[in-house]
């Protein structure tokens, strides 16, 4: 390999991850002002954690970055104008989280069918009370928003016997052996009367901000769950904790919220069938590491001039 390219990391923690880059040519940055002498002449700058400002900060600062890799999937609290405009490559961690978000969502199924709840009640009152149980095995999922997390929820949710559905904005070209049928955004009402999971998997732009709303929960059947994986935003928050007190939906599973933490005092705290998980369900014991090396894998091939994967669209948002 001939010279390696020198990488800015923007950082506000002191992660142990931060030693993986070895080798790796590169210059720390925590502040906006911190990007001065040798560094300015980076050709990357890894956004590894810290403010969308510091990001912009150091863009702005580095006349020859070619390419910008953001550690997170979501981008929609990144993207400023200047980076939209500008010939440079942008690239995020989608994938690398994507399998245990298929979990998460396969096991929010699994709680409302089997209906955990109510054993762990039963439980606690030392009550011995048979019920019935849903299988999942012929059922119908729903997925908005099938990118690389909506297909690792495909994949999980298929091995179990379920019809797949998927909202897509752009059709396949060739048939997908996970999906059984795609909807465009505009038909989706007619996507979630036949679901009784519905998967929420979309980026937030502002296409898709509350893209879940009052007319989705009246077009599901009152013994749908709803999940959310994606970014809380999607879900139009007031509506949904609506549709849930009125009882025109069964439940909710929900990693992501439209506020973040989810305040003291929110309904959805109290609201029996919500299953609410602080935005981890991703956090698996490796996930940080894994992030590290999938920039580190991406950092050879910038190297060597072979394509990156990942590659945003920017104006799109993903």
């Amino acid at each position: 390999m001939s010279e390696q390219p020198a990488v800015l990391v923007l950082t506000d923690t002191n992660d142990p991850q931060l030693a993986m880059l070895g080798g790796v040519p590169h210059f720390p940055a925590c502040q906006q002002d911190a990007v001065s002498g040798a560094a300015r002449d980076v050709p990357v700058i890894l956004h590894w954690s810290g403010t969308r400002d510091l990001l912009r900060a150091a863009f702005l600062a580095c006349p020859h970055v070619r390419w910008v890799h953001a550690r997170w999937a979501g981008l929609d609290s990144l993207l400023f104008p200047e980076l939209v405009e500008r010939d440079v490559l942008l690239t995020n961690g989608s994938g690398v989280y994507s399998q245990s978000l298929g979990e998460f969502a396969l096991a929010a199924v699994l709680y409302f069918a089997k209906d955990f709840p109510r054993m762990r009640r039963n439980q606690r009152a030392e009550k011995w009370e048979p019920f019935d149980l849903d299988e999942i095995a012929g059922q119908t999922a729903g997925i908005v928003g099938y990118g690389d997390i909506g297909r690792a929820v495909a994949q999980r949710l298929r091995a179990m016997g379920l019809h797949v559905l998927a909202v897509k904005r752009h059709f396949p070209d060739a048939p997908d052996p996970l999906v059984e049928q795609f909807y465009h955004p505009q038909k989706m009402a007619e996507m979630l009367g036949r679901c009784d999971y519905v998967v929420v998997c979309a980026p937030l732009t502002p296409e898709t901000r509350h893209m879940v709303g009052a007319a989705q929960f009246a077009a599901m059947k009152p013994s749908a769950v709803i999940i959310n994986v994606g970014r809380g935003p999607v879900v139009d928050q007031a509506a949904l904790v609506q549709a849930l007190q009125e009882g025109r939906i069964r439940g909710a599973g929900l990693d992501v919220f439209e506020q973040e933490p989810l305040p003291p005092g929110d309904p959805l705290w109290a609201i029996e069938n919500v299953l609410v998980s602080p935005h981890t369900a991703d956090h698996t014991r490796d996930w940080v590491d894994q992030a590290m090396q999938f920039f580190l894998r991406q950092y050879e091939r910038f190297a060597k001039g072979e394509p990156l994967e990942n590659v945003v669209n920017k104006r799109l948002g993903y």
